[in-house]
């Protein structure tokens, strides 16, 4: 009976042990995730004001021929007979997807407020910010699982969630689709 007690106590020391040292880590991150999302809003906000003064950015990527602006790439959504059309974002992971382009993936509906499929291959989180508050029509990546996910409802804040862009038009097609469906994705010309 007394080396049962001892195993118990023993077992309850170590697990309050681990816990602590989780909950610790866990700050720890919380903190910096904190600290860099300031940093971020804060280098977003001197960007957007040093491109309204000066009318053009100097940062805009360039399609292929060198002609469009990222923020003018759209990309199509096409399943069952329907299209869905997206204004893709201008950041590393946006640009990173669109290399992949044209794919066909499966998606599926999640926690019914959005679809979801994984591509084969992760995407870059380089310059990501922590995480986004989703609205409706946010087209996302979320880089824990490595799963792109579609908004047809909003959402709370999520670590790890990257916005890629917003849906132009068609959002209201995605929310009654029902089981899993295939989608073939590309950009538009």
């Amino acid at each position: 009976m007394k080396k049962t007690v001892q195993r118990i106590l023993l077992s309850l020391m170590v697990s309050s042990m681990l816990l602590t040292a989780c909950n610790n880590r866990t700050n720890e991150e919380n903190t910096s995730s904190e600290e860099n999302l300031s940093i971020l809003q804060s280098s977003k906000q001197g960007v957007t004001a040093d491109e309204s003064n000066n009318g053009d950015s100097q940062d805009s990527t360039l399609d292929n021929e060198g002609s469009d602006a990222m923020e003018d790439i759209r990309i199509k959504l096409t399943f069952n007979n329907e299209e869905v059309i997206v204004n893709m974002d201008d950041n590393p992971t946006s640009k990173d997807f669109l290399s992949f382009l044209p794919l066909t993936l499966t998606f599926e509906d999640y926690a019914r407020t959005e679809k979801i499929s994984y591509p084969s291959d992760k995407l870059s989180t380089e310059e990501a910010p922590s995480g986004i508050d989703p609205a409706v029509g946010d087209f996302t990546y979320y880089a824990p699982w490595g799963n792109l996910a579609i908004y047809y409802k909003d959402f709370d804040y999520s670590n790890g969630l990257i916005k890629l862009g917003e849906i132009e038009s068609g959002i209201e097609k995605l929310e009654n689709l029902n089981g899993d469906f295939t989608v073939i994705i590309e950009k538009m010309d």
